[in-house]
């Protein structure tokens, strides 16, 4: 959406944007701004008027980007473009929630090391592909009475797979299970695969 120009120092009300999480023009009632303008330039600190009068003479909008900041911040934009740009953020932001999930790799209270192993790489393969992954151990029975041995196992399982993880929750217990939640750790993922191509095929 343009602005339009105006020959007097009184900014036309241009409309409002009830549609809008944010404030747009006539709609911003403080009294003044933290301005930046079309290019990320920090132009500094001018009434709301003067600031809207500036927009309007670039023939851009004036947005409350930063309400709760002192003084609100309030960008010069093409607003049309602006939401644009905001509502492609949101979408990949939902896309990147939506695509990671949570796998949950089962363990048995005395679980042997090839077990253990096969486990292990099931769940390296899981946070490679970007997903959260859930150690469980579960008792049954007495076997509830050795609870330090089920968390000997799920801290191995957190030591197997630091190299490419993070804790997203430490061991905790919840009736007759034990479990721990890691998560993708990004830089060390990056890391983990140059150092794959490193090495030598066989």
């Amino acid at each position: 959406m343009k602005g339009l120009h105006f020959a007097s120092s009184n900014p036309p009300n241009r409309g409002k944007h009830t549609d809008s999480k944010y404030q747009v023009n006539q709609e911003i009632r403080v009294a003044e701004v933290r301005l930046v303008d079309e290019n990320g330039k920090m132009l500094g600190i001018f009434p709301t008027r003067e600031a809207l009068k500036i927009a309007n003479e670039r023939e851009l909008d004036l947005v409350l980007i930063a309400p709760q900041a002192n003084p609100p911040v309030a960008r010069i934009v093409n607003y049309g473009k602006f939401i644009f740009e905001q509502q492609k953020k949101e979408k990949q932001q939902r896309k990147q929630q939506a695509q990671q999930q949570l796998k949950e790799i089962r363990f048995k209270w005395r679980t042997d090391t090839h077990d253990f192993n096969f486990k292990v790489r099931h769940a390296r393969e899981f946070l490679l592909e970007g997903n959260k992954v859930k150690g469980t151990v579960i008792f049954r029975g007495r076997e509830i009475m050795h609870q330090e041995i089920g968390e000997e196992l799920l801290n191995r399982f957190v030591e197997a797979l630091s190299d490419i993880s993070k804790v997203d929750q430490t061991v905790k217990s919840e009736g007759k299970r034990m479990f721990v939640i890691l998560a993708p750790d990004k830089a060390k993922i990056q890391q983990y695969e140059r150092q794959k191509k490193q090495q030598p095929e066989e």
